[in-house]
């Protein structure tokens, strides 16, 4: 199976994302705006400037609603099955950011 890459942008900064053949390009797109949103609204509640910071809490409410779901409290079945499908797209994230223009 052939892998691609896709870039996302995160914070003003750009990342390059290893996806397969079967994966959905726009949900992957959809993902990190997400995580874009949830770490913009963790920086304006708690007024941390701190990005290491703002990335921890963010990663804890994340995965807060993470284990909601993988115990059932907060989805169905097809929900999980996606979330799961979601996860794994995004552990497949390369580690180094593309230089920023």
């Amino acid at each position: 199976m052939a892998k691609r890459t896709v870039t996302v942008q995160i914070r003003g900064q750009e990342f390059r994302v290893r996806v397969g053949e079967e994966e959905d390009e726009e949900a992957l797109v959809r993902v990190a705006g997400y995580l874009d949103q949830t770490l913009r609204q963790v920086e304006q509640k708690t007024g941390t400037v701190d990005s290491l910071s703002v990335a921890m809490l963010t990663a804890l409410n994340l995965a807060r609603e993470v284990v909601e779901i993988r115990d059932g409290r907060a989805a169905t079945g097809g929900d999980r099955a996606r979330l799961q499908a979601l996860i794994e797209l995004a552990e497949g994230v390369l580690e180094t950011p593309t230089p920023s223009a």
